[in-house]
């Protein structure tokens, strides 16, 4: 079973390595499950095939299993007529709303939509001030309530960018199938109106339930710092959690903490089951000897399993909640069938039912972590016994022996995820043991129950309880935020090759191996690959060149044999996220970047200085070069920093490793003149690799276009690439400029179905009349050239297609 179990679980996690669906999945299904119990049947008396048997049936089951799921989940589309068109729909609100300062978001569940054909459910964004406050007041919006809106629509689609989060493939997981935002209606008599209170169902009674709990928390600890972190451990919901908090916790290791847990869960449970099992033996203190009728143990199992049922709804049902519920039913039915049932077992069981149910969950890290840890503990603990302590054994005896069991454990996952930790998130934080020692009993055994407690208790009794709860989480993370501060809180490399993850993978089982195992210290050699990779690079005199699919903005990294540079720093999307947070970081750490040696924001729009802070927080800048005014945030940051900024200027010039880089525009008295738009002070860069060069233009016009064209001599501007000036708009990329640059291939940062319009048909048109060979991110995702004798271009989408992509 378990073989069978573990070759499903590859079938489904082949699947969606898939460019397109096979056909005719039902059928296959059906096929494959003959196939596979033939094959039982008849290869029963040789007990040697039965491993392989079951390992290829679990794998065509599973790979057709979650391909049949994946074609009735694509199914419901919209049409590509209907995008970008004023629709009225009526439906419920289907999650939890999430309020920020421009408005709120939430899932919708469609009744009815008039005149176009819209999926079953739909993420929608409601932001206030459209036109008018009156008619785009936003809506207070309730779990369960019925609306009537106006509202805009699109297919899923988002940012393309290697190790970058795949929004597509979390939409499709979701069942979310078209996004969009509320627009002010076109009548004045069909408003947006909410038409029901609630509309009965039992989701609706789940997320009403979570959205009232929220609300008594943020009421309790209205303006407290961590209340955030609360409601988290409440109900799941982790998006009122500060990005810097965020930080602190994933430096240190302890984010997982930060949720609904699977150790809270079984906390829970235990907690419930103890209580229950106690109460049932003493027959709730009554004269009925209830455990005559039921054995307390078979309660006890009910009423844990119930309590961890409970809670994982609160949750959100995420995936880490989910496998340890899984578990907790397979232990709940064992005990009540009377059937021991092995941990490795359990394991199995609750992996396949999670891919059974969820074939996407194998896409995300929290999946692999959290089966890995259990697997890790497994593997480490299985088959050694301890010398159990003796009957007469003291109180602190048995503290002792708890506490040792305690760190031996944590030690355990600490070593055993390293090689998975940095597959997946390209660091391993040095402190994490440390802060989890701490965290684990304070956040588990001290703060949520407090928390849950404090939820559901009346006033002023649930207020005392938050607020004690809130204090012990603060003062826990101050205590955090000076572990995550030391230098040598997380060691950075590169994101592993396969053949090094699997070398860390076989040190770490020498490592963890039994006792008496030969020289298990030589265990960590094999980590060395893993620990102490470097950065890629080209050869001296090449470039390699990344332009990011940021949406609608700029952001082009620009690498040498020993520097890099970052050329803009991507749009802000909202008061806590923009394109260096992301993209850009993710990007680079993934990479092993932990340094820039340049970077140039060629004016301070936010589409190329949005994410210029937050970049500046998270990696070392050696130097700023920027057309922004002394006011600008990412100037004053460097200032408080002490590093140094400068004004781009047309006639600086610089080499690295046999590539050139001059500054082309603007001119030094143009910083001076208060009547220039930012447009007008595009940072202008021609880098040249040989015989190759690119054009980086940012915003220039065609008055700035004119103005090199007149200072330039002849050929100057030729450039086998151009970043498309000003993302294509009417403005720029006149006939005059582009055949002075004269380039073979042009590419526009733009961002899916952007308000600008970009590139303009005409502008668009107008490159491809001039043979120029024409890339867009949002439709090929990140764009990487690579400049050595030729010019090898590598388009993100192309080289990993998904199903689930667009098309």
């Amino acid at each position: 079973m378990r073989i069978l179990i573990l070759g499903f679980v590859a079938g489904a996690a082949c699947l969606q390595t898939q460019a397109s669906l096979p056909p005719h999945a039902g059928w296959m299904l059906l096929a494959s499950a003959g196939a596979g119990m033939l094959a039982a049947v008849l290869l029963r008396p040789r007990a040697r095939w039965r491993s392989v048997v079951a390992l290829i049936a679990g794998a065509g089951l599973g790979f057709y299993w979650a391909a049949w799921l994946a074609q009735a989940a694509l199914a419901p589309q919209l049409a590509l007529a209907d995008e970008g068109r004023d629709i009225t729909v009526t439906g419920t609100v289907a999650s939890l709303p999430y309020r920020f300062e421009q408005g709120v978001r939430f899932n919708f569940a469609v009744e009815q939509a008039v005149g176009a054909s819209v999926p079953p459910l739909i993420a929608l964004s409601w932001y206030a001030g459209f036109r008018d406050t009156v008619t785009n007041a936003v809506g207070d919006v309730q779990p369960g309530e019925r609306w009537r809106l106006t509202v805009r629509l699109q297919r899923p689609h988002g940012n393309a960018n290697p190790h970058g989060f795949d929004y597509e493939a979390w939409l499709l997981e979701q069942g979310v199938r078209a996004t969009g935002y509320v627009r002010p209606p076109p009548r004045a008599d069909a408003p947006n109106v909410r038409l029901a209170a609630f509309v009965p169902a039992f989701g609706n009674v789940v997320e009403a339930s979570r959205a009232a709990l929220r609300a008594r928390i943020l009421r309790s600890l209205e303006g407290k710092p961590y209340a955030g972190v609360i409601v988290a451990l409440v109900v799941g919901d982790q998006r009122a959690i500060a990005q810097s908090d965020w930080q602190v916790f994933n430096r240190t290791g302890v984010s997982h903490l930060i949720s609904i847990s699977g150790l809270h869960i079984t906390m829970i449970a235990g907690l419930f089951a103890l209580g229950a099992g106690a109460l049932w033996r003493r027959s709730f203190f009554t004269e009925r000897q209830l455990p005559l009728l039921l054995p307390a143990q078979k309660v006890a199992a009910l009423a844990g399993a119930l309590a961890a049922f409970l809670y994982v709804l609160l949750a959100g049902f995420g995936v880490p909640a989910q496998r340890t519920l899984y578990m907790l039913l397979v232990v709940a039915l064992a005990l009540w069938l009377g059937r021991a049932s092995s941990v490795a077992h359990v394991l199995c069981l609750a992996l396949g039912v999670v891919v059974l149910l969820d074939p996407w969950a194998v896409l995300w890290p929290g999946f692999w972590l959290s089966f890995g840890a259990v697997a890790t503990i497994l593997y480490a603990t299985a088959g050694r016994t301890t010398a159990p302590l003796p009957p007469q054994a003291g109180r602190w005896r048995r503290l002792r022996a708890a506490v040792a069991l305690g760190a031996h454990t944590q030690y355990v996952v600490t070593v055993g995820l390293v090689p998975l930790t940095m597959l997946l998130f390209s660091q391993v934080s040095l402190v994490s043991p440390v802060a989890n020692a701490l965290a684990i009993p304070v956040i588990s055994l001290v703060v949520t129950p407090l928390s849950l407690a404090g939820s559901l208790l009346p006033a002023p009794l649930s207020d005392w309880l938050l607020l004690l709860a809130h204090a012990i989480v603060q003062m826990l993370a101050q205590v955090l935020d000076w572990l995550g501060a030391r230098r040598f809180a997380v060691w950075t490399a590169p994101a592993p090759p396969m053949w090094s993850f699997c070398w860390a993978l076989f040190g770490t089982a020498w490592l963890l191996a039994p006792q008496g195992w030969p020289q298990r210290w030589a265990g960590m050699l094999g980590w060395l690959p893993l620990l102490t990779a470097l950065p890629s690079s080209p050869p001296p005199g090449q470039m390699w060149i990344t332009a990011f699919d940021v949406g609608q903005g700029m952001a082009v990294l620009v690498e040498t044999h020993g520097h890099r540079l970052l050329y803009d720093t991507g749009p802000a999307y909202s008061l806590d996220a923009d394109g260096a947070s992301r993209v850009i970081v993710p990007y680079l750490r993934a990479r092993g970047i932990a340094r820039l040696d340049g970077v140039i924001i060629s004016h301070s729009d936010t589409d190329h200085a949005g994410g210029a802070v937050s970049l500046l927080q998270n990696v070392d800048v050696g130097w700023l070069a920027s057309s922004l005014f002394d006011s600008h945030p990412a100037v004053e940051a460097r200032r408080q920093a002490r590093r140094p900024h400068l004004h781009c200027m047309a006639g600086q010039r610089w080499t690295w490793e046999g590539v050139h880089f001059a500054m082309l525009h603007p001119l030094p008295a143009s910083h001076m003149d208060i009547s220039l738009t930012p447009n007008a002070r595009s940072c202008t860069v021609k880098i040249t690799a040989g015989k190759h060069a690119i054009l980086l233009a940012g915003d220039i016009e065609a008055a700035q276009e004119a103005q090199l064209l007149a200072r330039s001599a002849e050929g100057e501007l030729a450039a086998d690439v151009l970043l498309a000036p000003h993302h294509g708009s009417g403005t720029s990329s006149t006939p005059a400029f582009l055949a002075a640059v004269h380039p073979a291939l042009a590419i526009f940062q733009v961002g899916h179905r952007n308000r600008y319009k970009h590139p303009k048909a005409q502008v668009y048109a107008r490159y491809g009349e001039m043979g120029i060979t024409r890339l867009r991110t949002d439709v090929a995702g990140a764009v990487v050239l690579a400049f050595g004798d030729d010019i090898d271009v590598t388009l993100y989408r192309a080289s990993r297609p998904r199903y689930w992509h667009e098309r």
